[in-house]
């Protein structure tokens, strides 16, 4: 029996060496295939439920939308729009939230995890 497969995620597997990162939780973009994964790994463990509410590809995007709630019990809406290179390659992922509070919270707790990670100058 071979051993069960590691199941793929739908973008951070196909993300590229120098792919970006942009987000209402942060100043600045993320760069680099770890640290993009870095950050976004970081985010699902604030997320007490996610729920999608709208995924089309258009072209070369993907572009998906969901409703959350953090893990602090705010409410959070989010849309993402994932880029694709010809070859399937993920080069930038752009993500935009509301409402304010929540994403200062997100952002907040975002610093506290991986200020020692990344640079001071990327956070709220």
């Amino acid at each position: 029996m071979s051993p069960p497969q590691a199941e793929r995620h739908p973008v951070l597997d196909d993300l590229t060496a120098d792919a970006q990162l942009v987000s209402s939780v942060l100043r600045g973009p993320v760069t680099g295939r770890e640290d993009v994964r870095r950050v976004v790994d970081a985010v699902g463990t604030f997320y007490a439920s996610q729920t999608p509410t709208f995924v089309q590809d258009i072209g070369s995007r993907l572009v998906l939308e969901y409703e959350a709630t953090l893990t602090s019990g705010e409410e959070l809406s989010a849309a993402v729009v994932v880029e694709h290179n010809p070859d399937g390659s993920v080069p930038r992922v752009s993500v935009r939230m509301s409402p304010l509070g929540a994403v200062l919270s997100l952002a907040a707790s975002l610093r506290e995890r991986l200020s020692k990670q990344l640079p001071e100058t990327l956070f709220i």
